[in-house]
């Protein structure tokens, strides 16, 4: 069965004045209108269509593509307000509505929101909601891992650095340490899994592990090449130490320093880290 807000790859079934008629296979067919039907098409072809409600509310076919689809998460502009809510442009004709019980604020003409897509369950219509703490779950179960390349929401910054939402479904945190450039709220950019605590929250990094661990492993060794070869710094020192002296979290010195030793760069002691004579 097709739902709403989502995209398919259906077959030509029928041709007729009015547009062309999909297989969906169900008793119904699904109308692609004649002015986005693509010229030369014939019974038989594949379309790629965006299956949503006409202005009359009847399920049709679109071959032009939404920002996001119903379960995803975008920021769009609001181009209209009246009695009925807030109206975003979401890439199709018809307008994505913000029913004003779903506005965290009242939003305003002109402005873009972070929204959340779905499928009203009373009226049966697509619509959106800028409150999307509650379609986000800290708790909810996931299947993340420490180096994977997730899709990412820039959302709100907190104290320890910007809080954004992983693949349209968990929430994870780019600590200040991680960011290097300019990030905008509802800003769209792929990131990665830095790592995943025992309580299952997430810390992100815009880098590979590989590649943060190569910089942070060189500005070690610059460090102790500036020292003569050795820092009275170890994996037992305190975070407020390692940050003093070389800017990283003790958990990133500890993954890096465990690295530079595997590698042979560096010998780790009781009182600190030395270069070793062979590297």
């Amino acid at each position: 069965m097709l739902q709403l807000g989502k995209v398919y790859t259906l077959q030509v079934l029928e041709l007729a004045d009015i547009g062309v008629y999909l297989e969906t296979g169900e008793a119904d067919r699904l109308l692609l209108p004649r002015r986005q039907v693509p010229t030369g098409t014939a019974i038989g072809d594949s379309l790629r269509v965006f299956v949503y409600l006409d202005s009359e509310d009847r399920p049709v076919a679109s071959m032009r593509m939404p920002v996001a689809c119903v379960g995803q998460f975008a920021y769009l502009p609001v181009v209209d307000c009246n009695a009925v809510g807030a109206f975003l442009d979401w890439g199709l004709e018809k307008d994505l509505l913000v029913p004003f019980m779903e506005q965290h604020r009242p939003m305003e003409e002109g402005r873009s929101y972070l929204v959340y897509i779905y499928v009203d369950k009373v009226h049966g219509r697509i619509v959106a909601s800028s409150k999307i703490d509650k379609f986000l779950d800290d708790d909810k179960p996931h299947r993340f891992n420490a180096g994977q390349p997730v899709d990412l929401i820039i959302a709100n910054s907190t104290d320890l650095g910007f809080k954004a939402i992983i693949n349209h479904n968990h929430w994870g945190v780019l600590h200040h340490a991680d960011v290097t450039g300019r990030l905008s709220f509802g800003q769209s950019i792929q990131g990665y899994i830095r790592h995943v605590r025992p309580d299952g929250r997430i810390d992100l990094s815009l880098r590979p592990a590989a590649e943060v661990l190569d910089e942070h492993g060189s500005l070690i060794v610059a460090y102790l090449e500036k020292q003569g070869g050795f820092a009275p710094i170890h994996d037992k020192s305190s975070p407020a130490e390692i940050a003093r002296v070389f800017k990283l979290s003790k958990s990133a010195f500890k993954k890096t320093i465990g690295r530079l030793y595997k590698q042979g760069v560096i010998d780790i002691r009781s009182d600190g880290i030395q270069l070793s004579p062979d590297a």
